[in-house]
C-alpha cells in the first residue's frame, strides 16, 4: 500500500492512531511515519512476527529505536533465505509518497526462530507490546496450532479477525475464556482498513494501551 493513500484512508475512518505492521519487517514504517506528519493521525511501529510454532504475533511499540532492535534481533533469527519475487510476490521498501527505493531481498515470508514466549518476552523487554493475531482463524493462529492460550502468556488481549463478534468468538472458542479481545484490520489492501476497536487513552504510549486493554470499560470493539 502506498504510505499517502493509508494516511488519507486512515483519516477517512476517523483513525486516531495506526500501526505498520509488515511481516517480519519494519522497513517502511518510516516512510508512512513522514506521510503522516503533519496530520492528527499518530502511527506507531511494529510488526507482525512469524514464530517458530507458524504462530503470527502482533508486536507494538511507541518509537522507532525498540522496534528497530527488535528488527536486528529477527533479521538475525531467520533462515538464510532470498525471496523469490514470482513466487512469493516483491517486498518493497519506498519512500514518503510511495516511491520505489529498494527491494529487500531476504526472504520475509518464513519463521523466526523464535518461540512464542521467547518473542513475546524479548518485545516487552524492549518497552513493546505484544497481541497474539487473529486467533481464530484456522492458519497462523494461536488456536490453530497451539489449541489452546498459554496460561501465563504476557500479553494484555488476543486479537480476532474482522468476520466475528467478540460474543461469537467466545462462544466458537471457549478458551478464549475472559481473555480481553481486540479487532484489527490486518490490512493488506485499503479497503480492508477498518475502525474496529476503540480503546480510552490517557497518552499514546506502550504502558497506557496495556493498561487500557486490560480494563473493560476502556475498551470497545464497533460492529459491522
Amino acid at each position: 500500500m502506498i504510505p499517502p493513500l493509508i494516511v488519507r484512508r486512515a483519516l477517512a475512518l476517523g483513525l486516531d492512531l495506526i500501526a505498520v505492521t509488515d511481516h517480519n519487517a519494519t522497513h517502511n514504517v518510516e516512510a508512512v511515519q513522514r506521510a503522516a506528519a503533519g496530520t492528527p493521525l499518530t502511527v506507531w511501529p511494529g510488526m507482525e512476527v512469524q514464530t517458530r510454532e507458524e504462530v503470527h504475533l502482533l508486536c507494538l511499540f511507541d518509537n522507532n529505536a525498540a522496534a528497530f532492535a527488535w528488527q536486528a534481533r529477527v533479521d538475525a533469527s531467520l533462515p538464510p533465505l532470498m525471496n523469490d519475487p514470482e513466487h512469493f510476490g516483491g517486498q518493497f521498501v519506498v519512500d514518503a509518497t510511495g516511491e520505489f527505493i529498494r527491494h529487500h531481498t531476504p526472504l520475509l515470508l518464513t519463521s523466526t526462530a523464535f518461540s512464542i514466549e521467547e518473542a513475546t518476552a524479548q518485545v516487552n523487554a524492549l518497552g513493546g507490546l505484544v497481541i497474539p493475531c487473529h486467533v481464530d482463524r484456522p492458519s497462523f493462529s494461536l488456536l490453530a496450532n497451539l489449541g489452546f492460550v498459554p496460561p501465563d502468556l504476557a500479553a494484555p488481549a488476543l486479537e480476532i479477525s474482522a468476520r466475528l463478534t467478540p460474543a461469537q468468538a467466545r462462544a466458537q472458542f471457549p478458551m478464549l475464556g475472559a481473555w480481553p479481545l481486540v479487532q484489527n484490520g490486518d490490512a493488506h489492501r485499503l479497503n480492508e482498513m477498518i475502525g474496529r476497536t476503540r480503546v480510552r487513552l490517557t497518552a499514546l504510549t506502550i504502558p497506557e494501551l496495556a493498561a487500557a486493554l486490560r480494563c473493560p470499560a476502556r475498551l470497545a470493539i464497533d460492529i459491522g
